[in-house]
């Protein structure tokens, strides 16, 4: 019978078997043996020659490949971080990219720190990007909307774990459900990529309509800024995440729907991510 493989060796075979299907192959082949093993990642270096059990092995075995077949390593720990905080994830929410930080970093530049501030949350999926807000500012009266009960469940669970409850859950398909609510901030990060893109081949294990909003990848994005100024106090701002292609058009958008002082910040790979603008017209 062979010796059972290590914790160092197992990590390394993992790491490349997906090779091909991550970004982040050993980040990925480390947290699915954390899991596994119920232990921190940092505890796998200083136990690296303790050999795998034939238990453990079978089911880091069945995780990788299933995070080789696109499952998001998210959605196997049951657990992303984002803007350091732990949040709980399911099939039912998109996956938080880190990217999407960058949306949370201009939302709590574009308003004064300390003066109470009413913020809506499109779409918020998990909750990360309302959640990080409520984090950081404790005195925001924050709302945070989405069309799915599931997602809104899974968002409203890791608002109990982390003890921010001064969040408002909506359900709510984009503004239906706040007819004559006005804030001085909304942030979406809607769904933005284009029905035959290619990259969605990838991205099978995460709710298709929170990626996909039809055959451009903008509509998400034209709804939200025609509707947004009805919602916004006058000088109100809107934050929005798009596809690195879309900045153009989402400024354009923008300026023909009465905001200006448009700019976009590039995310840290880059590329164009956020883009933001102030309502000047109602």
């Amino acid at each position: 019978m062979s010796a059972a493989a290590t914790i160092a060796a197992s990590v390394k075979n993992a790491a490349q078997a997906l090779q091909e299907h991550s970004g982040s192959p050993r980040l990925d082949a480390e947290l699915l043996l954390a899991k596994v093993l119920g232990l921190p990642r940092s505890a796998l270096i200083a136990r690296g020659e303790e050999p795998l059990n034939a238990n453990h092995e079978a089911a880091y075995a069945k995780l990788i490949r299933e995070r080789a077949g696109g499952t998001p390593v998210a959605y196997l720990t049951g657990v992303r971080e984002f803007w350091s905080l732990p949040l709980n994830v399911t099939p039912a929410v998109l996956d938080p990219r880190p990217e999407t930080e960058c949306l949370v970093e201009e939302a709590l530049a574009l308003m004064p720190r300390e003066e109470p501030c009413s913020v809506l949350d499109l779409g918020t999926g998990s909750g990360a990007i309302a959640l990080s807000l409520a984090h950081e500012r404790p005195h925001w009266h924050i709302t945070a909307a989405d069309q799915s009960a599931a997602a809104l469940e899974v968002a409203a669970g890791n608002a109990d774990s982390l003890g921010l409850s001064h969040i408002s859950w909506r359900l709510s398909d984009w503004f239906q459900a706040l007819q004559g609510e006005r804030f001085h901030l909304i942030v979406s990060n809607p769904p933005y990529i284009a029905a035959g893109d290619p990259a969605l081949r990838g991205l099978t294990a995460e709710p298709a309509q929170a990626l996909v909003s039809g055959p451009t990848g903008l509509e998400a994005l034209r709804v939200i800024i025609a509707a947004a100024p009805k919602h916004l106090h006058a000088r109100g701002r809107l934050a929005l995440e798009h596809g690195m292609e879309q900045a153009a058009e989402v400024s354009r958008l923008l300026g023909q729907h009465g905001f200006d002082s448009i700019r976009t910040r590039h995310d840290f790979s880059g590329r164009p991510r956020v883009t933001l603008g102030v309502l000047t017209q109602h």
